[in-house]
């Protein structure tokens, strides 16, 4: 998520069990990989279709990292939770 997030930069995140899916468009988040177990990733949800997640990496070198430009659009249930602070 570089720019915004550096490497072993540490957050707080809550668990998406207390928030709303919709409320989600636009917040960063952490989620599984959805063909890569044991991988989470930190992406930004861009948009919501048919109950399903766009993700995108803040980075603005589209081939730095993985995102749904990859592999599409992800189901809520990947989803572990979503930042709430910096520190």
């Amino acid at each position: 998520m570089w720019p915004n997030f550096k490497d072993g930069e540490i957050f707080d995140y809550l668990p998406i069990d207390d928030i709303g899916i919709e409320s989600l468009i636009g917040s960063v988040v952490v989620v599984n990989h959805p063909y890569k177990e044991n991988v989470k990733m930190v992406k930004r949800v861009r948009f919501i279709e048919n109950g399903k997640l766009f993700l995108e990496g803040d980075n603005p070198d589209p081939n730095a990292s993985q995102d749904s430009h990859n592999f599409g659009l992800v189901k809520p249930d990947l989803l572990i939770g979503v930042i709430r602070q910096q520190r």
